[in-house]
């Protein structure tokens, strides 16, 4: 193990706010390695449009600014291991990461591995995203101007979505399995005064109808089992998430619904431990919050390296 190099910051996570955390880290100075199983940008690799983050006035596709985010953290001196991290030691001194690639150590981590939609686990969901299944509607919601979509839900978040796409859409169908929503009743007066929204209540989507392009979508009433086809242009599923904690159970703290407890520092229950971006407790899930949390987790890494946290 003493043969093995100790980095200054491991970052679990080749998203936006490990990129981030990867870039200032390698910027301050300190010697850095990001982990990513797959390829750079996580869930906003897969986002066709970005048009609400400063300073792409004309919109950038995901894919592309994961790839540029890369680039520029490598550029200084930031290194990328393609390896899945299998298992963790966190309270270990250093912190010992083991991977499909081999172990590797470190004085400080910043956990980045993100958080997924929940889908709705129907056939051809997965080759209809982004051509009419959508689980973003602040990201892509956009795209579907002036036309009708379904939003498929019946919490906090399903509520804000809907909202959202009122403002820009023709009509909105909110589909939801139960007669009443889950979502604070903050939001139950908004929506009910919004004309262009309509409810679909004790409903399920059961097939999802398309060509090359999403058509429309089936449902099932979840009382009498009758099924109606519904037309839209997309779909926009609000299910909740589930963020990809599995690795650190045990060892760092998460709430009810497994996030990691982490506040804005970024600092988690264990001493050189950070976690960034969708993985953490946070109000607001967006590229633009996930790259401030990579800046603040270094900031607070180099307190704790310099024995000041």
């Amino acid at each position: 193990m003493a043969e093995r190099p100790v980095y200054d910051m491991i970052v679990v996570g080749g998203g936006p706010a490990g990129y981030t955390a990867a870039l200032y880290a390698a910027r301050a100075g300190l010697t850095t390695l990001v982990l990513e199983k797959l390829s750079a940008g996580g869930q906003m690799a897969l986002t066709e449009q970005i048009d609400n983050y400063p300073g792409f006035e004309e919109g950038i596709d995901g894919f592309t600014l994961a790839e540029q985010m890369q680039r520029q953290a490598e550029a200084f001196g930031a290194r990328t291991e393609y390896a899945e991290v299998t298992k963790l030691d966190l309270n270990a001194s250093p912190k010992v990461l083991d991977t499909s690639e081999g172990t590797f150590l470190a004085k400080t981590v910043a956990f980045a591995t993100g958080a997924n939609p929940r889908e709705l686990g129907i056939q051809d969901e997965a080759a209809l995203v982004g051509r009419g299944v959508a689980y973003c509607a602040a990201c892509d919601g956009m795209r579907y101007k002036g036309k009708t979509v379904v939003v498929v839900g019946g919490g906090n978040s399903a509520a804000a979505d809907a909202l959202i796409l009122s403002r820009i859409a023709q009509k909105v169908i909110l589909v939801h399995r139960r007669d009443t929503l889950r979502a604070t009743k903050v939001y139950h007066e908004p929506l009910m005064k919004t004309q262009n929204l309509e409810f679909r209540w004790n409903s399920t989507v059961s097939a999802l109808l398309h060509g090359e392009e999403l058509t429309g979508v089936r449902l099932k009433d979840t009382v009498t089992g009758a099924e109606t086809e519904v037309p839209c242009d997309a779909v926009f599923v609000s299910i909740g998430r589930k963020p990809a904690t599995e690795l650190v159970e045990g060892q760092l703290e998460l709430d009810r619904s497994g996030y990691i407890i982490a506040d804005e520092t970024t600092r988690t229950n264990i001493p050189g431990v950070f976690a960034v971006g969708d993985v953490r407790t946070k109000p607001l899930r967006q590229v633009v919050t996930a790259v401030a949390d990579g800046a603040v987790a270094v900031h607070m890494a180099e307190e704790y390296l310099a024995g000041g946290a």
